[in-house]
């Protein structure tokens, strides 16, 4: 995990916090992916306060963040111009960066686009009956898992819409999937699973071994990861009588102590606390039962530890 430092870039001289950072212009090539993968990606940009400007140019974004050259790219060409250096941060999928097998520096997964890459067939299919032909477009994914298998494979390079190979031109298939509906809808059942992917932050080695680009990534990086933790967490507080205080601060699975406040005229405290969104179910009742009340939930923007 990357420290959290302050960071403007710029080609005038910067302030920050009343201290000089930099006279020099160093910019980070950011890499955004096209398709499938941009609204998330851009929203959550959004959410950390990153404006995106598009131009007539729709596929160089303009950033409110200083520093920063963007581009959009199909995930897979983010990937490989990381590798290749011609970027220094971009989002890609973490099927494509080991499809590719490249050499990346993963930041943080945005847990975005959650896919899983799964090998799939008709039910009366046996990889274990003797040779076949697999269809897909993740020829290295599927050799290693042919080989560790000991399956005995023949890959068949597909384009696009590979689940409509089976049965005619191959035996099964490896893609990913969110839900397997689209398989199921032709007919395919899953039989292995080969990896779990989703959209992730990665860096460039040779970027992180500037100091003034790294200092640039660790900001970025930050400010993304901020939205994601808020995402996560709700903050919840309750008023609570001078007498239950102890038994509601023991049900509060904060981030740290809770924060306490007293009421006017003596009325007790109030409590609040940021807590995983997905607690909430249980942990309203006990709230109520250790002798909270008023409860109240609040969404959060973002989180910075």
């Amino acid at each position: 995990m990357f420290a959290a430092a302050p960071f403007i870039i710029s080609a005038a001289p910067s302030q920050y916090g009343g201290k000089r950072l930099s006279t020099e212009t160093t910019i980070i090539r950011l890499g955004l992916p096209k398709g499938r993968m941009q609204d998330g990606v851009l929203e959550l940009m959004h959410d950390a306060g990153i404006r995106l400007t598009f131009g007539r140019r729709g596929y160089r974004p303009t950033l409110s963040l200083e520093g920063f050259d963007a581009k959009l790219l199909k995930p897979q060409n983010v990937a490989e111009m990381l590798h290749l250096g011609s970027r220094d941060l971009g989002f890609a999928g973490a099927d494509w960066v080991a499809e590719l097998n490249l050499d990346l520096v993963e930041l943080l997964d945005t847990r975005l686009d959650p896919v899983r890459i799964v090998a799939a067939a008709e039910p009366s299919f046996d990889p274990r009956a003797g040779a076949f032909r697999v269809a897909t477009e993740y020829e290295t994914l599927t050799r290693r898992w042919l080989d560790a298998a000991g399956f005995d494979g023949r890959v068949v390079r597909a384009y696009g819409a590979t689940e409509v190979f089976p049965p005619e031109d191959a035996d099964c298939v490896v893609d990913n999937t969110a839900t397997g509906e689209t398989l199921r809808a032709n007919g395919l059942h899953i039989f292995a699973d080969l990896m779990h992917s989703s959209t992730r932050l990665y860096a460039a080695h040779r970027a992180l071994d500037d100091p003034a680009k790294r200092r640039g990534i660790e900001h970025f990086t930050l400010l993304v990861r901020s939205v994601l933790e808020a995402r996560g967490r709700v903050m919840i507080e309750a008023n609570v009588p001078a007498d239950k205080l102890d038994a509601v601060v023991a049900v509060l699975p904060g981030m740290g102590e809770p924060t306490v406040a007293s009421l006017a005229h003596g009325g007790g405290f109030a409590v609040k606390a940021a807590v995983k969104r997905s607690e909430l179910p249980l942990l309203i009742p006990r709230i109520k039962e250790a002798g909270g009340a008023d409860i109240v939930v609040f969404q959060l923007a973002q989180i910075v530890p």
